[in-house]
């Protein structure tokens, strides 16, 4: 195995797939808001999709998500290495394996720290300041599962800083709209965690560590990530009626809401085999086509 994917295995670079299509969402918005400042005669920037500062943000908002994302990921395996080795299911991650060291663990995470504050830099100054809140974060989730059972919503509350943060790279303000995307990642993503978190029941209360089925046991935390899911269903539905009505978005929105449901229907208390179809392959397409049909409406309607 080579450097590179050794350390693409080590946080998860497929994973990526959850939050950066909202990302990709949540910067579209922010184009679209811009563009319709400038027809309007208010104050704004000339943004369009085939400007050289419409691509230059784009790629900055990318590096950002990879950067962030892969600074959390690597800290959390660095952390968490110890647990990971005495957990049969996690034994094989990289550093319980030896295949890579500790602290070239936490070198790279200190390496995509710096990258992504760096990155946020050349964005403006309101991402550069606020590069530090996000990256507190999403680095301190990792500590969560420690002390409190709430842990899968400080990771659904990382991934959530997305839209924002994808917004306010090219807007340099907040907005409603975004926020309410940023809303739905929250719910979305703490309650398909609470589902993966299924797997661990047994192991994480031999072992004093924290989460909603080990409080809950499993039927209680499949009516948890049930209920944060309904949330998530009702937000799609609110942003579809109050602000984003047409048929690209609705379709996109139909689709998602399906997944949600399908991942439900999949996973029982009794069977967890399915545990992973449902986390990586329902999310993952759920994710990425609701923000295909959210652009394009985005992009038709501008």
């Amino acid at each position: 195995m080579t450097t590179i994917k050794k350390y693409l295995s080590l946080i998860k670079f497929s994973h990526t797939i959850f939050a950066m299509p909202f990302a990709l969402i949540g910067f579209f918005l922010g184009w679209r808001f811009e563009k319709n400042l400038t027809q309007s005669g208010e104050a704004g920037l000339d943004v369009y999709p085939d400007s050289i500062y419409f691509v230059k943000m784009f790629f900055l908002v990318v590096l950002c998500m990879i950067f962030a994302r892969s600074a959390a990921m690597a800290f959390n395996r660095y952390l968490d290495h110890k647990i990971d080795a005495k957990n049969p299911r996690t034994a094989i991650r990289e550093i319980p394996s030896g295949v890579i060291s500790p602290g070239n663990a936490l070198f790279f995470t200190i390496l995509c720290c710096f990258l992504f504050v760096t990155t946020t830099f050349f964005i403006n100054l309101i991402c550069f300041f606020l590069s530090f809140v996000a990256l507190f974060v999403v680095l301190f989730y990792s500590y969560t599962k420690r002390f409190t059972s709430l842990c899968h919503l400080v990771l659904g509350l990382g991934l959530s800083l997305a839209p924002i943060g994808a917004f306010l790279a090219i807007t340099g303000v907040f907005d409603w709209l975004p926020v309410l995307f940023s809303f739905l990642v929250l719910t979305w993503v703490s309650g398909f965690d609470i589902i993966y978190a299924l797997q661990d029941e047994d192991f994480d209360k031999q072992n004093n560590l924290n989460s909603i089925p080990v409080l809950l046991g499993k039927k209680g935390a499949l009516l948890f990530s049930t209920f944060l899911h309904v949330i998530t269903a009702l937000l799609v539905i609110a942003i579809g009626y109050f602000y984003l009505n047409d048929i690209w978005y609705w379709i996109g929105g139909v689709m998602f809401i399906t997944m949600l449901i399908y991942q439900h229907s999949i996973v029982k208390t009794n069977d967890l085999s399915k545990v992973n179809l449902a986390f990586m392959t329902a999310n993952g397409i759920a994710s990425v086509v609701f923000a295909i049909f959210v652009i394009i409406h985005i992009i038709t309607k501008s």
